[in-house]
């Protein structure tokens, strides 16, 4: 059985210039000038298990590159500049506002349910500081049943019309089902966010393809209903970034760019707590797949489990922490409810970090 490997940057910092060129003692993070690595983790697997992991300076990791395809080609990924998203540059954390368009949602207790009620709520989160409104129309939390297509297109479509035209911000469409992809695309949604990585419906990657738009690929085990059950991994952090890279081989072999995709390991879909854990502290390593990173990690039962706050409205300090973490791991877009707070986070983050205000 063939050995794979894996580069997870550890030791981060922010130079104190930015880095222009590269310096052998630093890993680049994406192509980022004021994000990289001192350090990185060489992870070894052999079928299931990890057979060895070896802890090396930046420049170490360079030298053994240099014999080494496999390690050449992670490194080569981790330091590409992550090409703009339909014009949404990618060298800073960029924030998606969610839009729940459903009457189950459980951060939101359905209170944007109605369209009106919905675009108004988006065009807040816009003047915010939201960079994309994600727009669904069904409830994807832990038990949530399906809904219809009809009773999707019916939710989701006036609101994505009602912000067409009249917004600067992108309008993703949240959903897994193709035909409401191919209505909010023509509706002018710019692009498409789907939980099941375009593996619901055979269509899916039809649409997504004839589209040109970027797509979201999410990872989830098992389905909302039951995806809470008994989620199992061997590795998750590494089973998660096998899934996939799977995932986008599939796409561009349907014809979708790399340059188009997204990926997000999915916190909360058939995770435990200590998945959610391990997936949040090894981001980097998913920088490895050469395509930008998402987050969702706002108002989560996992920052519940953590703290003892029952009420996913109460969490916004645990959200806020979890999106510096993504920030501080080079996460290119951070999905949120509450947009304002974390903008707000995210400024006084970058400029203690930087040692100077934007």
């Amino acid at each position: 059985m063939a050995q794979q490997t894996y580069l997870r940057p550890s030791a981060l910092l922010t130079p104190s210039q930015p880095q222009r060129a590269l310096h052998d003692d630093m890993i680049r993070i994406a192509g980022r000038t004021d994000l990289a690595a001192t350090t990185g983790e060489l992870i070894h697997r052999r079928g299931t298990t990890r057979d060895m992991s070896e802890h090396l300076s930046a420049g170490d990791v360079r030298r053994r590159a240099v014999n080494d395809a496999a390690i050449a080609a992670l490194l080569a990924r981790h330091e590409a500049p992550r090409a703009p998203l339909a014009d949404l540059t990618l060298d800073r954390p960029q924030l998606m506002g969610i839009v729940n368009v459903t009457p189950d949602s459980f951060s939101d207790g359905g209170a944007f349910a109605s369209a009106r009620a919905a675009v108004d709520h988006a065009s807040r989160l816009e003047a915010e500081g939201a960079d994309i409104l994600d727009i669904g129309g069904e409830s994807t939390r832990p038990g949530a049943e399906p809904v219809s297509i009809e009773e999707e297109i019916r939710r989701v479509i006036p609101v994505i019309e009602g912000l067409a035209g009249r917004t600067k911000a992108l309008i993703s469409i949240d959903t897994r089902k193709a035909e409401v992809m191919r209505r909010a695309l023509a509706a002018g949604a710019h692009m498409i966010n789907d939980v099941a990585a375009l593996t619901y419906e055979p269509q899916c990657l039809e649409v997504a393809a004839a589209a040109g738009a970027p797509v979201i690929l999410m990872h989830a085990q098992g389905d909302p209903r039951t995806m809470q059950a008994a989620p199992h991994y061997d590795d998750c952090l590494l089973d998660v970034c096998d899934w996939l890279a799977v995932r986008i081989a599939t796409c561009e072999a349907a014809g979708i760019s790399r340059a188009r995709i997204v990926i997000d390991p999915g916190i909360g879909f058939g995770k435990t707590l200590t998945h959610n854990l391990e997936l949040l502290s090894g981001l980097t390593l998913l920088h490895g797949l050469g395509v930008p990173v998402l987050l969702g990690a706002s108002r989560k039962s996992f920052i519940g489990m953590l703290t003892g706050v029952k009420n996913a409205r109460e969490r916004v300090p645990g959200s806020i922490a979890a999106a510096l973490a993504g920030a501080a791991q080079g996460v290119q877009i951070l999905r949120v409810h509450d947009v304002a707070e974390t903008r707000q986070a995210l400024a006084v983050w970058e400029a203690t970090r930087r040692g100077h205000a934007p």
